[in-house]
Formats: structure tokens, sequence, C-alpha cells
């Protein structure tokens, strides 16, 4: 059985998707209950994953680690469509995530109310942009991973939950809206949900 560190409603979440995705069991572990946690990752964010005596940090390479580990359509062995499930991944971890986490940044770090409002719009600006991309990528399939939903999807899923806690305007094209809809209704989302919660 694997155990996830996690924050509730953080990245973390996708990671906790995917596994149910992968049927693969999982004890899940509130960091905010945990008095070492910069023990066990010294950047203390998660998502963090044990898998016996290997603990493995940061978002992308853990959901990379299970899917090599437990092949399903999520990662194709093989050929384009692995390196598109690559791509996906890293641009749902290392692009849109980061474009998301500058509106916590603003709210934590900015205190003059005129330059907050400044930034959480052009904030809000490049995550509008990052969502056209997906929007158009979305255009001849109805999930980033063709077909049926891939990490990508969920990661993306996860994160346009964000925004509701800021004080902005995050546009998602009829195609988005439906892909997002969909992840978030799937059993193993749902069930991420319920095991936070609890």
């Amino acid at each position: 059985m694997y155990t996830l560190y996690y924050l509730p409603g953080a990245c973390s979440l996708a990671t906790q998707v995917v596994l149910h995705e992968l049927d693969q069991a999982v004890d899940i572990v509130d960091i905010q209950k945990v008095d070492n946690f910069s023990e066990i990752n010294p950047v203390a964010t998660v998502p963090v994953l044990i898998d016996g005596e290997r603990t493995l940090c940061e978002g992308a390479a853990i959901l990379l680690y299970l899917l090599n580990k437990h092949p399903s359509h999520m990662l194709p062995t093989s050929g384009a469509g692995r390196e598109q499930a690559i791509e996906d991944i890293l641009f749902a971890n290392a692009t849109m995530h980061p474009a998301y986490g500058r509106l916590f940044f603003i709210a934590q770090q900015i205190s003059d109310e005129s330059a907050k409002a400044e930034a959480f719009a052009a904030a809000a600006q490049a995550i509008n942009q990052l969502w056209r991309v997906v929007e158009q990528k979305l255009a001849s399939q109805p999930f980033l991973g063709g077909e049926r939903p891939s990490a990508a999807d969920i990661m993306l899923a996860v994160y346009s939950r964000w925004g509701a806690g800021f004080p902005v305007n995050i546009a998602h094209g009829s195609n988005t809206i439906r892909m997002l809809a969909d992840v978030q209704i799937t059993p193993s989302f749902l069930r991420a949900l319920k095991a936070e919660q609890a």
C-alpha cells in the first residue's frame, strides 16, 4: 500500500485520483496533522508518496513513477502518444500550476490593495491565456489524453478549483468546461474528495 501526504484541496488531490484510477490502495495523511513533515520532505510541500523504502516528492515525478510502474491508458508504453502524455503532465505541473501559484503568493505577500488588485488581474490574464491553449487542444478530442481522461486532465481539474478562492475572473471555453466537469464526476475524483473530507 502507498502512503500519500496531502493538504486538502492541494495538487496532491490529483495524485490520489490517479492512484484510484490505477486501482492502487493508498493511505492518505494530512500534513496539518504531522509534527515533523519537514523531516519527510525538507521543502515541506505536497504531494509526498511513500512506496516501501522509497520517498518520492514533486507531483509530476510521482505521477510518472506511478504511471510507469502501473501500466494504463494514461501513459502509453511508446511512441508519440507517450511523448504527448508526458508533455501534457509537464504542462500542467510546470506551467499551469505555477500560474495559479501566483494567486496564492499575491494573497499572502502583497498588502497594498491597489497593487494586489493589479497583480491579481495580471495573474488572471496569464491563467486565462493558458486555458485558451487547453481549449484549442480539446477542439478535436474530449480529453488531453484522447477519449479518456489522462493524468494531465486530472491535474487541470484540480487546479481549476483554486480560482474560486480569489477575486479573479477565470474563463474556460466550452470544451474545457465539459472536460473539467467530466473529470470531476468520475468515481475516482469523487472518492478522493470524500477521502480528504473524512
